[in-house]
């Protein structure tokens, strides 16, 4: 396993722990807490985004617009079961969810669930690293790479490794402080 692609897949680790991060709301309107809210739609399971536009007109409403008036009712329940912990309000045409200010529980709630995303993003590129590392010891008992190699491209995981983990701390720092200000 080479040293580039590696990294790719830690970088990509890394991205789709942000992906999780942008799920979880703030206080404040942000589209991407529907992200994955999946609707049954004629008997398949599709994204709210596929079905809806969905816009912030301010920092406390998410406006969701079908494409087809019909499934309103269906995105409305899709969205009271879900765990964003939001009450849609249907109008007829859109539905609005209202942003309520967070209490100082449900802060630390988000905190704690936050923390979860950033620990499954850690386990992932510590996978990454094992089962690079289990590569490059196959190939020195294979006799491809020498033994002071392989050593050297086990530091350089390691080094790889602790690199994308600060990088989900710094990540997981800076989202905590959105949550936790008011």
């Amino acid at each position: 396993m080479k040293l580039p692609d590696v990294e790719s897949h830690m970088q990509k680790a890394v991205e789709a722990t942000q992906r999780n991060f942008n799920t979880v709301r703030t206080g404040r309107a942000n589209a991407a807490i529907l992200d994955r809210v999946q609707i049954e739609y004629y008997g398949t399971p599709t994204p709210l985004k596929s079905l809806a536009g969905i816009s912030t007109p301010d920092s406390t409403t998410v406006l969701i617009q079908p494409y087809d008036r019909s499934s309103l009712n269906l995105i409305e329940k899709a969205i009271s079961l879900s765990d964003i912990g939001l009450t849609p309000s249907n109008d007829g045409s859109v539905i609005r969810l209202n942003i309520p200010p967070l209490t100082s529980d449900r802060r630390k709630e988000l905190v704690k669930t936050v923390a979860k995303y950033a620990e499954e993003g850690k386990v992932a590129i510590r996978n990454i690293r094992r089962d690079a590392v289990d590569a490059v010891r196959k190939q020195e008992k294979n006799s491809e790479v020498s033994e002071d190699e392989a050593r050297d491209l086990q530091d350089s995981l390691q080094k790889l490794t602790d690199k994308y983990i600060s990088k989900i701390d710094q990540v997981l720092a800076e989202k905590e402080t959105d949550i936790t200000t008011l």
